[in-house]
């Protein structure tokens, strides 16, 4: 394992070339991590959601070999795994990252896509693991991306992002939805994405943030109760919905209910934790579509409040923040020069990002972490970011 450095394409076929032994340059190919701006576990719930890509990536070099085989390497990880391209690929735990390698190849070859050769690959990133950010789907969608450019598969942007999805389902045996992964395969520089989870369509919105940047801001706790949480407010949720419906209110999904409507129809629901689950969904809903017409308007300090706002509902109605969130969020709000701050991601730990003006990055993130280990007891991570291109080869 060598120490961790900034990645670059360079890099990349150095250690490639070194690991897999001369010949032709391998293929490289960036995918970058996400942030959702705003609308948070409303994207299983048939709502809109307002995600943007990144400029951290995640790097994956590959180079068809002359055999059936397949290898895998991580640059800064140890341990090298070997399969056939033959092989009828299952989940073991044992195979650590490369089940989700072998997924997105489950899912190909299920699709009739063959393979007439192996291949090498080589991944490293520049992605904190685990940390909200979604770098599961940027290894999911930059290797799939890879192997779609290499074999000639002609594999468009939006499958990538389902077939992405499709490998969590039926491989990983998580029931995720879709934003992580289609942010990943078809984001743009410069703009955020207001994506119809229902409708798997999007609109590219401007990312105009002036004299402002997102921060990033790791709790560094480790998730253990995410998984189980998560399923357990995705049957809340369902449960709600089933209410409604058999109580006469004619609706696809939660996130089709207005606040209006929700304000009528909610007495249906008895069960007052079923009752703040889906006033999440609908005012989060609302939330988004309110913080797309302010960015619009270049209305940023009404798009912070919204940020404040999703926080508040997700630690009150949906309950999904802990200490650790809302110390970085309560932290960041009592700082002048950030103007909205939430959490970000599934909860539990993970990440919050907090809008924050550009000459005083440095000042907030000292602030917030003297604040926040004084509570907390440890040390948080952050980084400053922009948006960054969906998956591409370099």
């Amino acid at each position: 394992m060598i120490e961790k450095q900034t990645v670059t394409k360079e890099l990349m076929e150095e250690n490639f070339l070194k690991i897999y032994g001369q010949g032709e340059n391998p293929l490289v190919f960036a995918s970058p991590a996400r942030i959702n701006i705003i609308g948070e576990h409303i994207d299983y719930n048939g709502g809109k959601v307002f995600p943007a890509a990144i400029d951290k990536y995640l790097f994956c070099a590959i180079r068809k070999r002359n055999d059936s085989k397949i290898i895998y390497n991580d640059l800064f990880f140890p341990g090298t795994f070997s399969f056939d391209i033959n092989d009828d690929f299952v989940f073991d735990k044992k195979n650590d990252y490369a089940n989700f390698l072998n997924g997105i190849l489950c899912c190909m070859k299920k699709r009739g896509l063959i393979f007439d050769v192996g291949f090498d690959c080589l991944i490293a990133s520049n992605v904190p693991s685990a940390g909200g950010i979604s770098s599961s789907s940027a290894l999911e969608c930059g290797f799939a991306w890879a192997v779609n450019e290499t074999y000639g598969f002609n594999i468009s942007r939006k499958d990538i992002a389902l077939m992405g999805q499709q490998s969590e389902h039926e491989f990983m045996n998580v029931n995720c939805g879709i934003m992580d992964q289609y942010i990943i395969a078809t984001g743009k520089k410069n703009t955020a994405e207001l994506l119809d989870c229902a409708k798997i369509e999007h609109e590219y919105v401007p990312l105009n943030l002036g004299d402002y940047r997102f921060v990033v801001m790791n709790t560094c706790k480790q998730r253990k109760l995410a998984d189980s949480k998560y399923n357990e407010r995705r049957a809340q949720c369902e449960e709600g919905l089933k209410i409604l419906q058999e109580n006469g209110v004619k609706i696809r999904d939660l996130c089709s209910l207005s606040v209006d409507e929700f304000e009528k129809a909610g007495s249906f629901i008895k069960d007052e934790v079923i009752f703040r689950r889906v006033r999440h969904c609908v005012t989060e809903m609302d939330r988004v579509l309110k913080s797309v017409e302010a960015l619009k308007n270049n209305d940023l300090v009404l798009l912070g409040q919204y940020l404040y706002q999703s926080h508040d509902s997700l630690k009150n109605d949906y309950e999904v923040t802990g200490i650790e969130l809302d110390t970085l969020v309560q932290s960041a709000k009592e700082n002048k020069n950030c103007i909205g701050a939430r959490m970000t991601g599934a909860g539990f730990g993970g990440c919050a990002i907090a809008l924050v003006h550009k000459d005083y990055i440095e000042d907030f993130c000292n602030s917030v972490q003297e604040k926040y280990k004084k509570v907390v007891g440890y040390e948080a991570g952050f980084f400053a970011c922009s948006s960054g291109d969906g998956v591409s080869k370099i």
